[in-house]
């Protein structure tokens, strides 16, 4: 995979994610780094987001949430999945 290369992965968060503005800042880091897809509060207490960008944009974003000050992320899921041609933003799923 070369770093300019298009991936999409599912990301499921758990820890102090929500209540602490964790959608905003994902959407906010995406935004910045060029990224597409959407995030969304479970009911489980986590968070799942679909991130799709480059490699470089998904160390972005991620480290992004991971130095945010309000956010603990103690565990994260991933699953690489097949990318969503025609995306053009990320946005906040409720």
């Amino acid at each position: 995979m070369t770093d300019n290369q298009l991936i999409r992965r599912r990301y499921v968060f758990y820890g102090r994610v929500q209540c602490v503005g964790f959608r905003y800042v994902a959407r906010g880091a995406a935004a910045s780094a060029g990224a597409t897809g959407w995030v969304r509060n479970e009911y489980d207490g986590s968070v799942m987001m679909e991130l799709q960008g480059t490699p470089l944009q998904h160390d972005r974003v991620l480290q992004t949430l991971h130095t945010e000050r309000y956010i603990r992320i103690d565990r994260t899921e991933t699953r690489t999945i097949p990318v969503e041609k025609g995306e053009r933003s990320f946005r906040v799923r409720y």
